[in-house]
């Protein structure tokens, strides 16, 4: 597991330096920040909708990891008008999309200590290989995706997958607007037109898992699962219910495969607009309206992002190069929601993305897929197809029992491709190492996986 702040690929005479790199992850260097590392994030946002304009408080606690003279926050397009390191006022500077800040003394290695930035502008997602990510606007609302380097975009934070924290969120909207954010909703307060939102998250979530979404939405919920609820524009109000229905007959299916559901909710928002795909976030989905067609067209994807809660969520990669322990495991959920719920089954999904896969370049190792192919749907189907050889060789015994321990191992915290493989190892006698060489590590796609004689079914 990395931490981001050791010094593992930096020279620790230059963390925090003005203009070093000081990210842990090759992949995208100049997001991330060395030499401490966050604890809690406690933001207070006050949105105007009309004009589309943000005023922040972010108060970020963090443990240095080493002696710091200068640090810096990933941060962009807004513009910090006050910062201070435990109530005192401090120099700051942004460049690029870095806020620098250098304490009046230097923080001693191990020392707790706590940075308010006050900030205001208006937010814009970021320009990167894969779109504009992070604060993005609505015909009538704010959609926030901040996969994988948007969330700098509304608030100064160290954005690293690896760099997990607990988070306390308010906004503050006009009164006609609902607002649903990361978290469980702890209060929500109205005064004269404006009300303000608070919400908390509790189990340690990376900056690109945060998420806020505010439109004219209608609430709604699932009787027979109190923890899960939704925000939907009311006229797909009905198709949603139709489309979503078999959501918490999910749960209890993935809870079976996967080990006690992570979080202590899940909610999903319809936003009024079309997305390509939907986004993921901490305890949160959100779906766009092309999403809901009232005949259950998109439930492969209903069962994507709520597998992702386990997988991506709770169990989070240490650098984005193993991304297909993210979207391989979530892929191959929406096969087994399909064998469980009177679908094909898995195999049979297994078999059409290998005919995908030998019709499409064959030049990517999914296990290390490169910055612009982090998102390509080779990861994600050979991803999904590398587990079913796997349950193929293990035998379903043997194959849930090691996603369980998986997931139970590693809940909340950062995980490899390694350690995968080393605990997949541990639950058979069948050696895995070449199997795992072909499907991860090699760019010419395997022949179809064959059950193993003797594995159980």
């Amino acid at each position: 597991m990395l931490n981001v702040g050791m010094s593992a690929k930096a020279d620790p005479a230059r963390a925090g330096q003005p203009g070093a790199s000081t990210s842990l992850d090759a992949y995208l260097p100049n997001h991330g920040n060395g030499g401490y590392q966050v604890t809690h994030y406690d933001l207070d946002l006050v949105y105007r909708v009309g004009p589309g304009r943000l005023e922040g408080r972010a108060r970020i606690t963090a443990v240095a990891t080493q002696a710091l003279s200068r640090f810096s926050l990933d941060f962009s397009g807004l513009r910090s008008t006050k910062v201070t390191i435990n109530g005192k006022p401090v120099r700051h500077a942004q460049r690029g999309r870095k806020l620098y800040i250098t304490p009046n003394r230097s923080l001693p290695d191990g020392g707790r200590f706590t940075v308010e930035v006050r900030y205001m502008g208006s937010p814009a997602p970021i320009p990167s290989h894969w779109g504009e990510i992070g604060w993005d606007y609505l015909d009538d609302g704010v959609i926030v995706a901040s996969q994988p380097i948007g969330a700098p975009s509304w608030f100064p934070c160290n954005d690293h997958p690896s760099s997990k924290a607990t988070y306390r969120i308010a906004v503050s909207v006009a009164s006609p607007y609902l607002v649903v954010a990361t978290g469980v909703l702890e209060s929500k307060q109205s005064a004269a037109s404006t009300t303000t939102w608070e919400f908390r998250l509790s189990q340690p979530t990376p900056t690109y898992l945060v998420s806020v979404q505010i439109g004219r939405y209608a609430e709604s919920s699932f009787a027979t699962v109190p923890m899960m609820h939704a925000a939907v524009p009311a006229r797909l109000a009905v198709p949603f219910e139709h489309d979503f229905g078999r959501q918490p007959r999910m749960l209890v299916e993935f809870e079976r495969m996967f080990g006690p559901y992570p979080f202590e909710q899940y909610g999903v928002v319809v936003v009024d607009a079309e997305l390509d795909a939907p986004i993921e976030a901490q305890s949160l989905s959100i779906f766009g309206s092309n999403h809901v067609d009232g005949v259950r067209g998109s439930e492969r994807l209903v069962a994507h992002e709520l597998a992702h809660q386990w997988f991506g969520n709770s169990l989070t990669v240490a650098e984005w190069r193993y991304i297909w322990l993210n979207e391989g495991f979530a892929n191959y959920a929406e096969w087994l929601w399909s064998e469980v719920s009177g679908g094909a089954a898995a195999d049979v999904h297994a078999m059409r993305a290998w005919r995908q896969l030998s019709e499409l370049p064959q030049d990517l190792r999914i296990g290390d897929p490169g910055t612009r192919h982090l998102f390509d749907d080779r990861v994600y189907l050979r991803g999904a197809v590398t587990l079913h050889a796997l349950r193929l060789r293990l035998g379903d015994d043997a194959f849930f029992a090691l996603l369980r321990v998986w997931t139970s191992a590693h809940r909340h915290g950062n995980v490899t491709t390694a350690e995968f493989t080393a605990l997949a190892q541990r639950h058979t006698p069948w050696p895995l190492t070449e199997l795992f060489a072909n499907w991860l590590n090699s760019p010419i796609l395997p022949a179809f996986p064959r059950r193993t004689p003797g594995a159980d079914r």
